[in-house]
């Protein structure tokens, strides 16, 4: 009798002590659940491997991604509010100087021989313009992955070619010597027309604005590629510019970021991001090559058709 007294007893004191044991785990989660809404990061900590110790995993696990997002969820929002405040700026800048000689040529400030530079001048903002609203729509559907292309079949060397010739006027008017190796037979692929276009535009407009280059050449070439076998398309645009260090290569694609002061008066830093999304989405690639002081290399790749 006495040892059956015994062990109900210890049985007892058993349970009592796991009731306790159960009672100040659910304690200190309930502290660290508060701790968390007033910003603190504690962990729940529990010996053994049983129901408690998993539970205590599991709720880290829960708590560390939690901190997680909010820390990525706070460095998008301060990268948004970055982006907006750039942008408030360049809009701002090239309507003022737009509206300015819009303004004088109203008021017959200008004599008429000088007509034509004050409207070349209200003409090349009002591009400066138009430029930054397609970058900032073009930020924002990616970013809401609102973005829809309309893939079809494409000539590659032909779509080049046309986006070469929009930008011959500004090649001459930065004195960039071009050159180019496109085949003359069509080279097809399956691509967004439009968002191809815009990814050799932001290329080619990063070479003029900050590579200070003077010369640039763009080729198209066979490439390797792992879907069935196939040959890919390279789409190469190299410039003979000042060039970036490794630190610069790893970051170039990154949304904002500017390489160097130049860029942080002219550039919103979304361009070769933009490029970088447009690719992917369209299942290809973008990489960059470079030396300090020796130019630098983009090579687009798109899968064959």
């Amino acid at each position: 009798m006495m040892i059956a007294i015994a062990a109900l007893a210890l049985l007892a004191g058993l349970l009592l002590w796991q009731l306790i044991k159960q009672r100040q785990a659910l304690k200190q989660m309930l502290e660290v659940m508060q701790g968390l809404e007033r910003g603190e990061q504690r962990k729940l900590y529990s010996k053994g491997n049983g129901l408690l110790s998993q539970v205590s995993y599991q709720f880290n696990s829960l708590m560390h991604s939690y901190h997680v997002r909010l820390a990525e969820q706070k460095k998008i929002e301060q990268a948004n509010k970055e982006l907006m405040t750039s942008l408030s700026h360049d809009v701002r800048t090239p309507l003022a100087s737009l509206l300015g000689y819009l303004d004088a040529l109203e008021d017959g400030v200008p004599a008429r021989e000088e007509q034509p530079h004050y409207i070349s001048v209200a003409r090349k903002k009002a591009y400066d313009l138009n430029k930054l609203v397609d970058t900032l729509f073009d930020w924002f559907k990616i970013d809401s992955n609102a973005m829809v292309l309309s893939m079809r079949k494409v000539d590659l060397a032909e779509l080049a070619r046309q986006t070469i010739i929009e930008w011959l006027p500004v090649f001459e008017q930065h004195s960039i010597e071009l050159s180019a190796s496109l085949p003359e037979q069509a080279v097809w692929t399956e691509l967004d027309e439009a968002a191809a276009g815009r990814i050799i535009s932001n290329v080619i407009h990063n070479a003029i604005v900050h590579s200070q280059c003077t010369s640039l050449h763009i080729s198209l070439k066979p490439a390797l590629a792992a879907r069935r076998g196939k040959q890919g398309i390279q789409l190469i645009i190299a410039d003979n510019g000042i060039g970036m260090d490794e630190q610069q290569l790893q970051q170039i694609f990154e949304r904002l970021y500017k390489a160097d002061s130049s860029r942080s008066r002219s550039s919103s830093g979304l361009g070769l991001w933009i490029a970088k999304q447009l690719c992917e989405m369209q299942g290809g690639t973008i990489e960059a090559a470079s030396t300090p002081g020796a130019g630098s290399t983009f090579t687009i790749t798109f899968s064959p058709v």
